[in-house]
């Protein structure tokens, strides 16, 4: 038997192909993302191992970066870390030095005053020479380290990148005003924000503070152990001496690193298991396409099978030479899958190195793990496949099973199949519907277990759904196409096991493709309401990397001319009645001309009087309205009472809560500043765009954007990602094409005799190959439109348990892409019935009647 099954898969492996092109393209997929995951997680843990090798132990001012906490930066006089910290620390008996590290954000422009690299990866430091006046971290390659604030020092990529040599003056900024500073030299390190494609500048100490701190604070201390004294005993020492303060951190170089690894190694397995969950999507289409064929090839060889049970062999005989036929089908394409896959991983690392040159690569990882699981998931996903099909094989009676044909089903197990899908496919829709009717994330898991239920219901229904949802069309078919419409119409819905099988696999692309694009389009069109819906400010100004802004910028930008009224956006966070609050400060003088709010009770201008106003979600939540009153604990712990000025509708730019910032000031005096917003006397204006840039001395890192550009922010993110989506679906919908061929293709071969006959009695080559594509196409359509059908229903139901989280949320259905998927499914049918259209064409007519 086992001999007779490899002789099968060497007879038919013309038939076999698309399945193992499915298996192997899944496979390499896993491969893949296995590889590249490994490879580039080794990358970035070996660029990273250097960062602290002369670190012994590091303490940490979390309240002098720029991502500190309004709290964290009012404890600041507490406890910072000084010149006289840094002396007490290096006198330490086990410290050989103790060095003052500055560091904070710092952006470089090109000549052209474009910002180098991307804001979020642009670093500053001080230089910190020692006796011999070089600093050991950085070592100059060209020139010497700054030594006054006209002074600086660039990475060798930074410079080479902008086109600077030595001598070259640079313009450089952090969150306030540009600095031009003369290139005193260039150097090369292997700080992780370089190796990594960031820039690194560097200042003397005393601007380093001026302009990242604050004059005579540093962001960290590092100490180096003397010979002999571990890490952890320098550890406990510096603790003792360290200045009492919450915002202070001290761990060991060994802990630092450490941490660093397992957070990369996070990192990559996140991505890891991201690209997995894509290429489990591409093996469960796979599925279908395998299930399918062996079905296919059941049905085909049903006298040979009958044959082989008549002269002895059992029914396990005969189950088990099919799934040797798997056996051997998904052993070769896993192997095939595997090599691929070792290609992708190469392709995506040098991908990843082209988009950005100063990532880490490395070797190859091909780890054994790799190689196990690709080769184990290739063959369990085919056998098990093929499993079903190979259990009918066996049951097939001997003496019924001499005639040719496919066995049809019984009545019996239509209705016990169409019972379990329509009770899963109404219990799935019930938990979804329930999900989305709670408009909190509480819904998310009905929802989740409702999708799983009310797909697999769905699948199993589309035997049943194919025949009435086709002969909608068939009218259509049959005036466009005439007979070779009709006939495609008939042979689509003649076998619906099959038709249900090849469309399932486009119905899975769709429903994910469908219902990203819908999520996409709804939390795009509720961004765009609550960013510009209430801003009447022509321009918003802020950093490109969402850093605050210096209280400079809102003062030279309200001097600009052609500025009819301005004011700093700033953000605080307080506690309201126990719970703490992202409060919204605005001037209040220009309040009512930058934005707008629908009251539903109170006034705008009890905003002047320095009352707060909140929405109505607040409101709800601590049973107040206009005239209440809220107790307020400020950042020093002291507490008040603060009257609501107004309540308005909830959602917009404007955050739950809103208070002068003549308020905010008096209780935290440097609140951060995300954007300053920005009326025109003759609103937006090409002319008022530039003086407000040159009013930052054309800062590199500071955007001046209108409202077009805050949506065009906001719609390219999500475009972005959608974009990511599709492009990691891609694989499954290769393989559902895959599938649509493969089952054409068989058919095909069943049909040979059919096919005989219409040519014979008149049909000619052009109208088999119309017939063929015909049904391709609805095949296609069919899948598709379920899928539309299906992604559009889960979409909605997430949206719902979005509701609580985004304000003003609704389901919006891009009518437009929707109808060109399902276009673009009509054209995957065309193209996957070129080969089969052309074979049936070229049928010889006397072999083919003749065909048994």
């Amino acid at each position: 038997m086992y001999r007779t099954a490899l002789r099968n898969v060497l007879a038919h492996k013309g038939r076999l192909l698309m399945t193992a092109l499915a298996v192997m393209l899944g496979t390499a997929f896993v491969a893949g993302t296995m590889v590249f995951s490994d490879t580039f997680g080794k990358a970035m843990r070996d660029s990273n191992s250097k960062s602290y090798s002369d670190v012994s132990v590091q303490i940490v001012d979390r309240a002098a970066g720029s991502s500190a906490s309004a709290r964290e930066k009012s404890e600041k006089s507490a406890a910072t870390l000084t010149d006289a910290t840094v002396q007490q620390l290096g006198a330490l008996p086990g410290a050989a030095s103790a060095r003052g590290v500055v560091s904070g954000f710092t952006g470089v422009a090109d000549r052209n005053g474009t910002l180098i690299g991307q804001a979020w990866s642009a670093k500053g430091a001080n230089f910190a020479p020692g006796t011999d006046g070089k600093d050991a971290r950085y070592p100059m390659a060209e020139g010497q380290g700054p030594k006054t604030a006209k002074e600086i020092a660039l990475d060798r990529k930074t410079a080479d990148t902008g086109g600077y040599k030595v001598g070259d003056t640079v313009r450089v900024a952090s969150n306030g005003p540009v600095v031009e500073a003369k290139l005193t030299g260039i150097f090369t390190t292997d700080d992780p924000v370089v190796s990594t494609g960031g820039t690194l500048t560097l200042f003397d100490r005393a601007t380093a503070q001026q302009l990242l701190l604050e004059p005579g604070r540093y962001s960290s201390i590092v100490l180096a152990a003397k010979p002999g004294t571990t890490e952890a005993a320098l550890l406990a020492q510096a603790e003792q001496k360290l200045p009492a303060g919450p915002q202070l951190d001290a761990e060991t170089g060994q802990k630092l690193k450490d941490d660093e690894q397992e957070m990369i190694t996070r990192g990559t397995e996140n991505m890891r298991t991201m690209l997995l969950f894509f290429a489990a999507i591409s093996l469960f289409v796979g599925i279908f396409i395998i299930a399918n064929t062996f079905t296919m090839l059941v049905a085909q060889r049903t006298r040979e099978l009958a044959l082989l049970r008549a002269i002895g062999a059992s029914r396990k005989q005969v189950t088990g030479a099919v799934l040797v036929e798997a056996l051997v089908i998904g052993a070769l394409s896993s192997v095939a899958g595997l090599v691929v896959g070792v290609g992708i991983g190469a392709g995506l690392q040098s991908l990843v190195h082209s988009m950005n040159d100063g990532m880490p690569t490395g070797s190859l990882v091909i780890k054994p793990l790799t190689v196990a699981v690709t080769l184990v998931v290739g063959v369990l996903v085919t056998v098990l496949s093929a499993l079903l099909p190979a259990m009918r094989a066996s049951r097939i009676a001997p003496v019924a099973a001499m005639s040719s044909g496919d066995q049809p089903s019984s009545q019996k197990s239509l209705v016990v199949r169409n019972t379990i899908g329509s009770v899963l496919a109404a219990g799935g829709g019930a938990l979804i519907a329930y999900g989305a009717s709670t408009g909190n994330s509480d819904g998310r898991i009905p929802v989740a277990l409702g999708a799983v239920l009310a797909l697999v219901g769905v699948f199993i229904l589309l035997p049943l759904l194919s025949r009435p949802v086709i002969a909608l069309i068939g009218p259509a078919l049959g005036k466009l196409a005439g007979t070779p419409g009709k006939l495609a119409r008939q042979n689509a819905v003649r076998n619906p096991r099959r038709t249900a099988a090849t469309a399932a696999a486009l119905t899975i692309g769709l429903t994910l493709v469908s219902g990203l694009t819908v999520l996409g389009a709804s939390v795009g069109g509720a961004l765009d309401k609550a960013v510009t819906s209430s801003m009447k400010a022509d321009y918003l100004v802020s950093t490109a990397n969402n850093m605050s802004l210096s209280p400079k910028v809102p003062a030279e930008v309200a001097k600009t001319a052609g500025v009819t009224a301005s004011s700093p956006l700033s953000t605080v966070y307080w506690e309201l009645n126990g719970t703490t609050k992202a409060i919204s400060g605005l001037n209040a003088d220009s309040f009512d001309k930058l934005v707008s709010v629908e009251l539903t009770s109170g006034s705008t201008a009890n905003f002047a009087q320095g009352q707060i106003l909140i929405d109505s979600d607040v409101a709800k939540k601590n049973n107040v309205t206009a005239g209440s009153a809220l107790t307020v604990t400020y950042p020093d712990d002291t507490t008040g009472q603060i009257t609501v000025g107004g309540v308005y509708e909830a959602g917009g730019m404007l955050g739950p809560v809103v208070l002068a910032n003549s308020e905010i000031v008096k209780h935290e005096p440097e609140p951060y500043i995300s954007d300053v917003l920005v009326k025109g006397a003759d609103g937006e204006t090409a002319a008022l765009k530039q003086a407000l840039k040159d009013s930052t001395g054309a800062n590199p890192v500071i955007e001046v954007k209108s409202k077009q550009d805050v949506r065009d922010d906001f719609s390219q993110t999500i475009t972005i990602a959608l974009n990511l989506m599709y492009g990691l679906l891609a694989m499954s919908v290769i393989v559902a094409i895959l599938g649509v061929v493969n089952t054409l293709a068989m058919s095909v071969f069943e049909r040979k005799r059919e096919i005989g006959m219409l040519r014979a009695i008149g049909l000619d080559r052009g109208g088999i190959k119309r017939m063929v594509r015909l049904e391709s196409v609805v095949i296609s359509l069919f899948g598709a439109g379920i899928g539309l059908l299906l992604g559009c229903f889960m979409a909605w139901a997430i949206n719902g348990t979005l509701k609580s989280s985004m304000a003003g949320l609704t389901t919006v259905l891009p009518y437009g892409q929707l109808l060109l998927f399902l276009a673009l499914a009509g054209v995957v049918g065309l193209v996957a019935a070129i080969w089969p259209a052309r074979r049936a064409s070229k049928l010889d007519i006397l072999e083919s009647i003749k065909t048994d």
